[in-house]
C-alpha cells in the first residue's frame, strides 16, 4: 500500500495533535491533578474529623446534661457550617473563584428571600423560639390546635409526635406568634375530676370513699392536700370536685386509676350514679 503525500501529512498532523493532546494530560496531571487529588484527601480526612469532633462535643454536652435542644443546635452548626466553609477553602485551593459563587449565593437568595416570605418569617420564628425557649426538645406542648411531644426543633418546623404516634410538623412563624401550653415545664400537674352521685345518695359517705381512693395510692401527692368538696347541685345530680396532685410523668395513671376505682368503690357502698331525668306532668283538661 502506497502513501500520497496527503495522506502521509495528514497522518503526521494526526500523531502531532494526539502527541499534544497526550502531553496536556500529562502535564495537568502533574500540576493541577496534583492539587486536586490532594485536595480531595485533605477534604476526606478533615469531613473525618469533624465528625468525629461534633459526635464528640454532643456526648460531652449530653454528659453534662445540657439541654437537649442546645446541644441538637449546637452539633447541627458544628458539623455542617464547618463542612461548608472547608468546602468553600477547598474550592479556593484548587482555583475555583469562590467570588463569584458568592456572588451566585447571594443573588440566588435574594431572588428566593423575595418568593418565600413565609419561609424568611418561619426562621424568624425558629430563631425566636431558640432565643426565648417557650419548650424543648422532650416537652409536651400544645400549639396551633396540635398536640404532642417535641421531637425536633429545625430552622423552618418544629416536630411533634402525637401519642398515637403521628408526626406533625408545626411553621415555627406561626407557632412563636401562637399561644404556646407546656405541660412539662413544672414538675408537679394536678389532675382535676368531678364524680357525680344520686341526690338520693349521702354526699358525704361518696366523699369519704373518694378520699379513701386517693389515700391508696402513692403516686398522689400528700401536698398540697387533696381536694374533694361538693362543687354543684345539678340536675339530676351533686358534682362533687376531686382536684389531686401529682408527679407530671405519672399523670395519666392517676387520671385513670382514679376514674376506675372510683367506680368501682361505688358500686360496692351502693352509691348511685345518677341518669339524666326529665319530669312530665300531664294537665288533663
Amino acid at each position: 500500500m502506497i502513501l500520497t503525500t496527503e495522506s502521509t501529512n495528514a497522518l503526521n498532523e494526526t500523531t502531532d495533535k494526539l502527541i499534544d493532546l497526550v502531553w496536556q494530560i500529562v502535564n495537568w496531571l502533574s500540576t493541577s491533578g496534583v492539587k486536586l487529588l490532594l485536595g480531595l484527601v485533605v477534604l476526606f480526612i478533615a469531613f473525618k474529623v469533624i465528625n468525629f469532633f461534633a459526635k464528640r462535643v454532643r456526648k460531652i454536652m449530653q454528659k453534662r446534661n445540657v439541654d437537649k435542644t442546645i446541644t441538637s443546635v449546637a452539633y447541627s452548626v458544628i458539623k455542617k457550617g464547618s463542612k461548608l466553609l472547608l468546602f468553600v477553602c477547598f474550592l479556593g485551593y484548587v482555583g475555583i473563584d469562590t467570588a463569584a459563587f458568592a456572588s451566585l449565593f447571594a443573588a440566588v437568595g435574594v431572588g428566593v428571600s423575595l418568593a418565600t416570605q413565609g419561609a424568611l418569617s418561619n426562621f424568624a420564628g425558629g430563631l425566636v423560639i431558640l432565643v426565648t425557649r417557650p419548650f424543648k426538645i422532650g416537652d409536651y406542648i400544645i400549639a396551633q390546635g396540635e398536640s404532642g411531644t417535641v421531637e425536633e426543633i429545625k430552622v423552618f418546623y418544629t416536630i411533634l409526635k402525637t401519642p398515637d404516634n403521628k408526626v406533625v410538623m408545626i411553621p415555627n412563624g406561626s407557632l412563636a406568634n401562637g399561644t404556646i401550653v407546656n405541660y412539662s415545664t413544672k414538675s408537679q400537674r394536678r389532675v382535676d375530676l368531678v364524680f357525680s352521685v344520686s341526690y338520693n345518695a349521702d354526699f358525704e359517705i361518696a366523699k369519704a370513699i373518694i378520699r379513701k381512693v386517693v389515700e391508696a395510692n402513692e403516686l398522689i401527692l400528700k401536698d398540697p392536700v387533696p381536694f374533694i368538696r361538693v362543687s354543684e347541685q345539678a340536675d339530676s345530680s351533686v358534682n362533687i370536685a376531686c382536684k389531686l396532685w401529682t408527679l407530671n410523668e405519672n399523670y395519666w395513671d392517676v387520671y385513670y386509676y382514679m376514674v376506675e376505682e372510683v367506680k368501682i368503690a361505688f358500686d360496692k357502698e351502693a352509691i348511685e350514679i345518677p341518669f339524666p331525668q326529665l319530669d312530665v306532668n300531664i294537665n288533663n283538661k
